[in-house]
């Protein structure tokens, strides 16, 4: 099923993979750019057009002035040698020329269309007050045409107007030709950064594709295969950071392995003993109520140590950090230790092994009083294990900083400064052996452990062989 849904959409997914992506992206801010440059070059170069064509016209139109002006001022336009002369110049500058008096009336057209009519165009009414004036129309017939008007003076006196009419056409038709050609330039630009782009972003993206290889791999159960990114950026950093979450994660299937293998070690040891003692029994030929007892007492030992492994089992999977609940209530550590003591002083009892408790300070904190209790019995269950007979273990609370330090001190048999960093793992131990002697299931520490720092708190420990060991509880007092 996945192989048929990886087949239909294989290329639906290479249109939409990161390169692409990537690709489309640049082209979409390149093309957007281009258009803008594009425009701004036409409209510059429109304007730069339009500007010389003013100033081109504005000369003419002053030209026509100067000519004019005398037969204006002295009504003589109509005759023929100035009609004649403005018409030809007319054809000479491409443009068409219309005369006006101070009355607006036109005095000459080159066109012949409107003399005698009079004019009130803007530019004719801002040219008779004296000031040069032009404007830009666009009209169905004629199309783009520029109005370029001056004033004619003689004697320091307004006596008329020129107004030019010149097409401007061929400036919007050169314009767009140059725009035509920026369209071709454009086009292939993005044709040649398309192909750069796509070229290099599959040299960017490599890493990217290693990656995605190696996870592929790992999700397959290929927890040794790890990403080599030679370069230096952050795609290294990404694939150095997948590199430690794989490293981690086979030290966690390792974990799990072993977790498994151990709790199947340590069931099988008391079920294989009561497996053999009751096998005994139905073998046997004879009834011997002493034989029957003594295997018997074995049995039921042996399913109370089944019974201690599956409670700390039960108790360590309760303690997961995304289960544990914690009732934290305000709690005078002192009260708590007493308790703690005086429950555990018989078992002590039992070895001939003094437990004292030293209060050096009044600690009341907020914390979870039964799981506490737990720990902390752990820990003196397990330095009441491994404390020889006439030994001594000490319980000392005291404040240091901003913390409440629990001490707990004994002179039994210490622990290798190599095992140290190891004894909070769960089923492990120092001496397998001795362990099982003691009844032990290798959790007590590590549950102590989940407990304390499920509080925020720390558990370090001090050990020298054959002196003995301190463990030092840190729980913070600014809760």
């Amino acid at each position: 099923m996945v192989t048929i849904l990886e087949v239909n959409h294989n290329n639906k997914k290479r249109f939409v993979s990161v390169r692409w992506k990537l690709v489309s992206t640049y082209l979409l801010l390149i093309f957007i750019t281009l258009i803008i440059i594009n425009l701004i070059i036409c409209k510059t170069i429109f304007n730069i057009y339009i500007d010389q064509e003013k100033n081109s016209s504005f000369t003419k139109a002053n030209i026509v002035s100067n000519r004019v002006r005398f037969q204006l001022a002295s009504d003589r336009m109509s005759e023929e040698w100035i009609q004649t002369s403005i018409r030809d110049y007319s054809k000479e500058i491409n443009s068409r020329i219309i005369v006006v008096d101070k009355d607006n009336k036109v005095q000459l057209d080159s066109h012949d269309s409107f003399v005698g009519d009079k004019f009130y165009h803007d530019e004719i009414v801002e040219a008779l007050k004296g000031e040069n004036s032009s404007g830009i129309y666009n009209f169905k017939q004629s199309g783009r045409v520029m109005y370029i008007s001056v004033p004619v003076i003689v004697n320091n006196k307004i006596v008329g107007a020129v107004l030019l009419s010149t097409s401007i056409e061929h400036i919007h038709d050169e314009v767009k030709h140059i725009w035509r050609k920026l369209e071709l330039i454009s086009g292939i630009s993005m044709i040649v950064i398309a192909i750069i782009v796509f070229l290099f972003a599959g040299v960017i993206l490599k890493p990217l594709n290693d990656l995605k290889n190696t996870i592929n791999k790992v999700t397959q159960g290929h927890l040794e295969e790890k990403v080599n990114i030679k370069s230096n950026d952050e795609f290294k950093e990404v694939a150095e950071a997948f590199n430690m979450m794989i490293t981690k994660l086979e030290e966690v299937d390792n974990q799990r392995k072993d977790f498994v293998a151990n709790v199947s070690h340590e069931l099988r040891t008391p079920l294989t003993s009561i497996k053999i003692l009751s096998e005994s029994l139905i073998n046997q030929d004879t009834f011997d109520k002493d034989i029957y007892k003594e295997f018997l007492i074995d049995i039921d030992s042996e399913v109370d140590r089944l019974n201690n492994i599956i409670t700390d089992l039960l108790t360590l999977v309760n303690l997961d950090k995304e289960k544990l609940i914690l009732d934290n209530k305000v709690t005078y550590i002192n009260y708590l230790l007493e308790k703690i003591v005086s429950r555990m002083e018989p078992i002590a009892k039992q070895k001939n092994i003094e437990l004292k408790l030293i209060l050096n300070e009044k600690i009341q904190i907020k914390i979870d009083e039964g799981r506490m209790q737990q720990a902390i019995i752990n820990i003196i269950d397990n330095a009441i294990k491994y404390t020889q007979p006439e030994g001594i273990i000490e319980v000392e609370l005291y404040k240091k900083e901003k913390h409440a330090i629990i001490k707990i001190l004994d002179n039994g048999v210490g622990i290798p400064e190599d095992k140290l960093p190891y004894i909070f793992e769960r089923f492990y131990r120092v001496d397998k052996a001795r362990s099982r002697n003691t009844g032990g299931t290798g959790l007590g520490l590590s549950i102590a452990w989940e407990i304390i720092t499920s509080h925020g708190g720390t558990i370090d420990v001090d050990s020298q062989v054959g002196v003995g060991s301190i463990f030092y509880i840190k729980l913070s007092l600014e809760k």
